[in-house]
């Protein structure tokens, strides 16, 4: 049967069951988005990445009013690094790196008050939250099974950052015949070529990734699903 819902997107309408639909957020960590954290340290201008905030607590409060499961993750490692390979710990110059000490705590170790969810979008005690020692948040964790215990085929996709973190999770989750619809505005990089080119990846070739709309959009489509309270 064909979804009854659309939202309008490119290249294409996404169609979606609320069934089997679920908001999926991308490590909107304190690391990576406030200023003296963890991005700032490697020279990135953290503003860029916050001016996701806003319209994704719109679109969290609108999922929540919908009935939509709200899948948080978290990139981070253990205390000891164990999870965490050679190859991503050295690369790069940063002037500080994974497991040194910064201004939130040891830099994206789980525990740390930088390794959590910056207030704003903070989750909900009946929300689930992945934590996951790579890019994409496939890579082992328990995501699969999750979204397979709760019947969920399609995923509204947002957080940081658009061109690692999101992108290797679309591409994941395209491999295993999930649908995704990344959210434009609710998807941030530190470098505003990448955000351009990493959405127009997503639905190039007709959609060869996904499909991608802004959250207005998104919100709209997620409140037609909510039936009308009866009239007494």
């Amino acid at each position: 049967m064909t979804p009854a819902h659309h939202i309008s997107a490119q290249p294409s309408d996404f169609r979606f069951d609320p069934g089997t639909l679920a908001l999926l957020v991308i490590d909107m960590q304190r690391d990576f988005l406030l200023p003296g954290g963890f991005g700032e340290s490697l020279g990135n201008d953290v503003g860029l990445l916050r001016t996701v905030i806003e319209p994704l607590a719109a679109l969290l409060d609108t999922a929540r009013a919908a009935g939509i499961p709200v899948i948080h993750t978290r990139e981070g490692h253990l205390p000891d690094l164990s999870d965490c390979p050679p190859a991503k710990l050295l690369r790069g110059s940063p002037s500080q790196r994974i497991g040194d000490p910064g201004r939130f705590g040891r830099i994206l170790i789980r525990g740390e008050y930088g390794h959590d969810i910056v207030d704003e979008l903070a989750p909900r005690a009946d929300e689930v939250v992945i934590d996951k020692p790579g890019k994409g948040a496939f890579h082992a964790t328990e995501l699969a099974e999750v979204l397979g215990d709760s019947g969920i085929r399609t995923l509204l996709v947002t957080g940081v950052t658009t061109e690692v973190c999101v992108h290797t999770t679309v591409r994941e989750a395209n491999d295993r015949g999930y649908d995704c619809l990344v959210v434009s505005d609710c998807v941030g990089s530190y470098f505003p070529e990448f955000q351009r080119v990493g959405l127009a990846m997503i639905a190039a070739q007709g959609g060869i990734f996904g499909w991608v709309a802004d959250s207005a959009a998104v919100r709209a489509a997620l409140d037609s699903t909510v039936s009308p309270t009866p009239a007494q």
